[in-house]
């Protein structure tokens, strides 16, 4: 019952390779995007911090499908990436990391964002005054201050792409050993005659897997606070 196949532990490998490359990847995009929504103003900032966000109100099909529109072999970007740099993303493990990693997006901005609105402006200003650059500040100052939101919205979005299904069976499609994993394993195993074993093996997998990420992220922002006030005192 509770012993895991080859197969099995294939598609966990790749769901934690797929979730770890999409949260790389998508950090340093995710870390200027929340910084730009909580400290500058600009027009149309309304509409970009809505477009920010869409992913968390779509159906994620509909982003799957549009991926696929982009970046497919025959899409404007996707034929440009194929022929320039024999990159490809379209069926690959790879376009299951993006995919998860647009999913994943809004949640790690706005936790990232609200930690940042949550530091006092008057200290990157002091900073300012005194000759520090804005990304000096940043890195110095507002980074540092900012780890728990950091943190937590880099382990929400860890856990949301291991849960990522729809736009990736759109965009990827449900390919063994390549893009299958683990909502599209569990998927595959219900449809399947004696695979409820299976899809129930790696259904608890899933659910241990994003307990933990969320309790890691607790951990970490209580051991940033705490450091916090170490340094205050």
């Amino acid at each position: 019952m509770f012993a895991l196949s080859a197969d099995e532990w294939a598609v966990i490998g790749l769901s934690l390779k797929v979730a770890f490359w999409s949260v790389l990847c998508s950090l340093p995009l995710a870390l200027a995007t929340a910084w730009l929504l909580a400290r500058t103003r600009f027009y149309g900032k309304s509409l970009f911090d809505a477009l920010v966000h869409l992913p968390l109100v779509l159906p994620p099909v509909v982003i799957g499908y549009f991926l696929l529109l982009l970046l497919g072999r025959r899409g404007p970007l996707g034929a440009l990436l194929d022929e320039y740099f024999g990159i490809v993303f379209a069926f690959r493990w790879s376009g299951a990391a993006v995919a998860a990693a647009i999913m994943g997006f809004p949640l790690m901005v706005r936790a990232i964002r609200l930690s940042i609105e949550a530091i006092d402006s008057g200290l990157e200003d002091a900073a300012r005054t005194l000759g520090a650059t804005r990304l000096r500040v940043f890195f110095t100052i507002t980074l540092p201050l900012a780890l728990p939101g950091v943190f937590t919205g880099t382990l929400l979005s860890f856990a949301r792409s291991l849960g990522e299904f729809g736009a990736t069976i759109t965009f990827v499609s449900n390919i063994p050993g390549e893009t299958q994993t683990l909502p599209l394993a569990i998927y595959t195993l219900t449809q399947v005659p004696g695979g409820d074993a299976a899809a129930l093996r790696l259904s608890l997998i899933a659910i241990v897997l994003s307990v933990l990420a969320l309790m890691v992220s607790e951990w970490l922002v209580r051991r940033s606070q705490q450091r916090a006030r170490g340094r205050d005192a």
